[in-house]
């Protein structure tokens, strides 16, 4: 008689073998040389850029190399450019590009974001949002020479009025000081505005449109108005893309160079109001580098662009640096 008391005996796999199971990314021992190889192939790829970065960084320290022995970091802080005398300092430029950066950056993210929401939400009818969109986004096809004459030629024209009734009335607040002659600070930031709108807009509204359609429905079916919705729920869930674009924005920002040049001024004086002329780093080199005959000269408009690329890391590297604090701390929360 069969006895069916007794249990089946339990199969059991050794440890390394289970593991081996559960790891799907194992492929040892398969021999796939297509995934290897592209593996290699990414690898090379991912070591050919880092080469990149580093060689332009290699050859333009060499190009420094005489000004930095020469001024050291006292380049940073010196405001005098004379190429007569072979003296040279950065700051009057550093002070332009930054400070015309923070302009355009400051009037460009919300527009840009206002830009996002009315595309991303159903303010307006689909046949209105999307032509919208794209008008926004085909500002960024233009070239900046072109930017530059419009710059001139209508820009500056339109905001003379403006900045002269800014120095009539204003004239005892240091940034509206001095007289405006037209090119200026003031019309340099808004132009980059323009220009970086488009950045700040579009990975905006992508952002906006990727969070999910579940969350706008809870937070409206608890009691919250649209708005409450939009400012409480879906800025705060898109902020890393959103700080993405703005750096994207304010990099190409820090780098524009034939606009730029063409509205700023080009003067070589630190004048804190923001109606006067001034210069920046991409208009100085723009300017000045096809004609620069003496090794210091070239040595000096090198290391203002080495001064500038390590700026444009450094905000880079402060723009991961948030996302991935957003990141975690939206994974905690």
């Amino acid at each position: 008689m069969t006895n069916f008391s007794k249990k089946p005996k339990k199969l059991t796999l050794p440890t390394a073998e289970i593991n081996t199971a559960l790891d799907l990314t194992d492929n040892k021992g398969e021999g796939l040389w297509m995934e290897s190889g592209f593996t290699l192939f990414v690898w090379a790829f991912a070591l050919a850029t880092a080469g990149t970065l580093f060689l332009i960084s290699a050859v333009i320290f060499k190009d420094a190399w005489p000004a930095i022995s020469k001024f050291g970091l006292s380049f940073l802080w010196n405001a005098k450019w004379d190429i007569g005398e072979l003296q040279f300092g950065a700051l009057p430029f550093i002070y332009g590009t930054v400070i015309s950066s923070a302009i355009g950056i400051i009037i460009a993210l919300p527009l840009g974001l206002s830009v996002a929401i009315v595309t991303s939400e159903n303010f307006l009818p689909p046949w209105v949002r999307s032509p919208l969109g794209f008008m926004v986004e085909l500002i960024s096809a233009i070239p900046s020479v072109i930017v530059g004459l419009w710059g001139i030629f209508v820009l500056i024209p339109f905001l003379l009025p403006l900045q002269q009734s800014l120095f009539d009335n204003f004239s005892w607040f240091p940034l509206f000081s001095s007289e405006p002659l037209g090119p200026g600070m003031l019309p340099a930031g808004i132009l980059l505005s323009i220009m970086i709108l488009p950045t700040v807009a579009a990975i905006s509204r992508d952002v906006l449109m990727s969070v999910p359609v579940d969350l706008r429905s809870a937070s409206m079916s608890l009691g919250a108005t649209r708005w409450e919705t939009i400012f409480k729920l879906l800025l705060p869930a898109a902020s890393s893309g959103i700080i993405g674009a703005t750096i994207l924005a304010l990099g190409r920002a820090l780098g524009e160079t034939m606009a730029v040049t063409m509205v700023i001024g080009n003067s070589i004086q630190i004048n804190k109001s923001l109606l006067a002329p001034s210069y920046s780093i991409p208009a100085v080199l723009a300017s000045q580098f096809r004609e620069a005959l003496e090794p210091l000269h070239i040595g000096a408009l090198m290391y203002l662009a080495l001064i500038l690329f390590v700026i444009t890391l450094v905000v880079n590297a402060v723009a991961v640096l948030l996302v991935q604090l957003i990141g975690v701390k939206g994974a905690k929360n």
